[in-house]
């Protein structure tokens, strides 16, 4: 045992979930003092009066109340967005060219994740299965769902990549558009010719849509109740093990060294021995299964998908790595978490900030324009190093 015990580097173990930790508590700090002194700053015009005569609150009780579930609903999305956006960068680390197949690679994953749980729910089985029994299902459907999107993400990078490596930067990129489009149709036409439904519901089983009561609090007439469902947490717990498993893979194994050294130089890595092809066939193949169990979490999430349901994770997930710094994994995580941040509070406060003119519709549009600012006074992201081109 001990000698087991002498081969695990348990400071990658537990250096992630200190970053995770950190980048959490950091963003939602941030966040919710930028929340609270706009509060402060609007409680006594017309805005507050509003608000008073609604809920008979201030704007300030109102914004302090609600924040601890704007915290839990913005970090669960965000840690979809960061195991989504590290497909992303670790494609770039390694090829410096981005892999838009990949939203549909997700959304492979989840519509196979899915497609299993509703022919096990039309035999019943589902309906009658216990607690324990759900939950091994899903976890099912979530390897069923990685398995398949990481062989098509190898298969991808095997067919429409590799005979373009030598070729001009633009072409590949443009290989990765016309393979993103093509996948969407191609899911389009197995489930026509299957169900003949495009928009597919994951089927109601388990617990996982309870929820878990913190406290209520009067607010007003009304009350404001404060919990977080169970998918929420298998949704964080997941992503969590997902992403401390990558970092430890990508760190403290040899697979990992492999993968920087080719990341670093693919020419000087081959003459140490190191089989090029078969480490960036490894790369697709571990991005795959992130991005497919990301999946089977989103529609477990939020229900429903249909063929195109990887193209706004996809493009957020995108947007997420490259605010923290693109080919940096844990500038992925932190752009995740942070876009998720972003989200979540500009769609819940944004229409109460600005009475209804600016809706919870704006949030995409006030993320993005954050992403600008970042990519204007630092274009290498949050964490990314501004690095010369490589010849």
């Amino acid at each position: 045992m001990k000698r087991f015990l002498g081969y695990i580097n348990f400071y990658e173990l537990l250096r992630p979930i200190g970053q995770l930790l950190a980048f959490s508590f950091g963003s939602a700090a941030l966040m919710s003092s930028i929340a609270l002194a706009l509060a402060l700053a609007l409680d006594n015009t017309l805005v507050g009066a509003s608000l008073m005569d609604k809920y008979g609150v201030t704007l300030y009780t109102y914004t302090l109340l609600n924040l601890p579930q704007v915290v839990i609903d913005g970090l669960t999305i965000g840690f979809v967005y960061a195991a989504i956006a590290l497909g992303y960068t670790m494609v770039y680390g390694v090829l410096e060219f981005i892999n838009f197949a990949h939203s549909e690679i997700f959304a492979v994953g989840a519509f196979v994740g899915v497609e299993l749980l509703i022919a096990l729910d039309s035999t019943g089985v589902l309906a009658g299965a216990t607690l324990g029994m759900a939950y091994a299902y899903l976890t099912l459907a979530i390897i069923l769902g990685m398995l398949a999107a990481g062989f098509l993400a190898m298969s991808v990078e095997r067919i429409a990549y590799r005979p373009l490596r030598g070729a001009p930067r633009l072409v590949p990129l443009i290989s990765a558009i016309g393979v993103s489009f093509l996948l969407q149709d191609v899911i389009r036409l197995i489930e026509s010719l299957t169900t003949g439904q495009f928009n597919r519901i994951i089927p109601t089983f388990g617990n996982f849509d309870s929820r878990i009561i913190f406290g209520k609090f009067a607010m007003g007439s009304s009350k404001l109740i404060l919990g977080i469902s169970i998918k929420s947490i298998i949704v964080i717990g997941a992503a969590v093990l997902m992403l401390v498993g990558l970092n430890y893979l990508v760190n403290a194994t040899r697979i990992g060294k492999a993968m920087r050294a080719v990341a670093q130089d693919r020419a000087t890595a081959s003459l140490m021995g190191i089989n090029v092809n078969r480490i960036i066939s490894t790369v697709f193949l571990v991005g795959g299964l992130l991005g497919g169990a990301a999946g089977v979490l989103y529609a477990l999430k939020f229900t429903r998908i249909d063929p195109f349901v990887g193209f706004f994770p996809g493009l957020k997930a995108f947007t997420a790595a490259v605010l923290g710094g693109i080919g940096n994994l844990t500038g992925a995580l932190l752009g995740g978490i942070v876009l998720g941040m972003l989200e979540t509070f500009a769609g819940s406060y944004m229409g109460v900030f600005t009475m209804g003119a600016a809706g919870s519709e704006y949030k995409d549009i006030f993320a993005f324009s954050i992403l600008i600012l970042v990519l204007i006074f630092r274009p290498q992201g949050l964490m990314g190093k501004n690095v010369g081109q490589k010849a």
